[in-house]
Order: C-alpha cells, then sequence, then structure tokens
C-alpha cells in the first residue's frame, strides 16, 4: 500500500470525491498558469494540466517520501470547440451560460499520478445538455456566487443541477474527478480505495 497521497490541487470538490472513496490524502495546492498553448487541442491541455500538477505535487510534496504518489487533475467545459474555464467576473459567467443555454456541451476531465517510478493519465469525457436558461434564471444563479470558480459556470453538484436535461458520461467527471479513472490509477499504484 502506498504510504502517502498528495492531492495537488485545493478543489473541495475533488476532496469530498476522493473522501467518498475512501483514501486518506494529504492535500497540496499548485499554483500555475493554466492558459492553453498556442494550437494546443481541448484534449492536449485537459491532459496536460493534470499531469503538470501531479508532477508540481510529487516534486513539491513528494520527492522525500518513500512510495508517495501524487495526484493532479484538470476540468475543462468544451463547446464548438472552445474552451469554457473558469469565469473572470459575473459578466463573464452570465455569457458563458447564455452560450450554454439549451445546448450540449463536453466536459474533459484528465486526472494524473506521478510516483518515482511512473506517470500516468486518464481522461473522462462527458456529454452535458442545458435546458433553455432565461436572462432572469442566468442573473440569479449568477447572483448565487456558485458559478464564479467552476469551469463553464456552473457546479453539476450544486444549484446549477437544476439546468442539466441530460448527463452521458461520467458524473463525478463533471464534478473535477472521475471516480472509475481514479481508482484505476490510484490501484494500479497500489493504493487501496474503501471497496
Amino acid at each position: 500500500m502506498c504510504a502517502h497521497l498528495v492531492l495537488a490541487s485545493g478543489s473541495p470538490r475533488r476532496q469530498e470525491l476522493l473522501r467518498q472513496i475512501g483514501v486518506e490524502f494529504h492535500v497540496h495546492v499548485v499554483d500555475m498558469d493554466e492558459s492553453m498553448l498556442p494550437g494546443e487541442a481541448v484534449i492536449t491541455h485537459v491532459k496536460r494540466l493534470a499531469l503538470e500538477k501531479a508532477r508540481a505535487g510529487y516534486r513539491l510534496a513528494c520527492a522525500p517520501i518513500n512510495g508517495c504518489v501524487a495526484l493532479g487533475a484538470d476540468t475543462v467545459v468544451e463547446i464548438d470547440g472552445d474552451v469554457l474555464g473558469k469565469p473572470q467576473d459575473a459578466g463573464q459567467a452570465a455569457a458563458f451560460l447564455a452560450r450554454l443555454s439549451a445546448r450540449k456541451h463536453r466536459v474533459h476531465t484528465a486526472v494524473a499520478v506521478v510516483t518515482s517510478a511512473t506517470e500516468q493519465i486518464a481522461l473522462s469525457s462527458s456529454e452535458v445538455e442545458f435546458t433553455r436558461l432565461s436572462e432572469q434564471q442566468i442573473d440569479r444563479y449568477v447572483k448565487t456566487g456558485e458559478p464564479l470558480d467552476k469551469a463553464g459556470a456552473y457546479a453539476i453538484q450544486g444549484v446549477g443541477g437544476q439546468f442539466i436535461v441530460n448527463l452521458n458520461g461520467s458524473y463525478s467527471g463533471v464534478m473535477g474527478l472521475p471516480l472509475y479513472e481514479t481508482v484505476e490509477l490510484l490501484v494500479a499504484c497500489g493504493l487501496r480505495c474503501a471497496i
């Protein structure tokens, strides 16, 4: 069994999901530029960021510890080939939600693990369909503050969940950490989960 798991993320949602599967971990927040590189494809971008976060977590918190595993993840919302990241302000959040209204989009979450012996990445992609949102609904939702630190300006596990007509894929992946893929990677590193 791995002696130590480091989550290279301050996301309360990722922490909640790891607790859900019975994994003990320590949090080490890493700060990095999450901008897309020129010409970078969406999938390449999300996988690169997850791996860079895991590498940074390993370098900063794991390197001196035997059996340590660093876990990094990144989530992006994609519509029409564009990435909707975390909105910079309420106006951008409203614009994102208007763009998602009555449409389907994709949510990609990559999860990566880094140990002294290996680096591995897994990807979860889901299709999410939104109901039609009125300007009033968007305004009221933005005023809750929930959209301001979420990729695509909504939280499936929060108030924003009421806008989702259909989900084809992973609920936990849309939330920010696909549990199936995460467990597969952790077990491959020798870490046991709850079941």
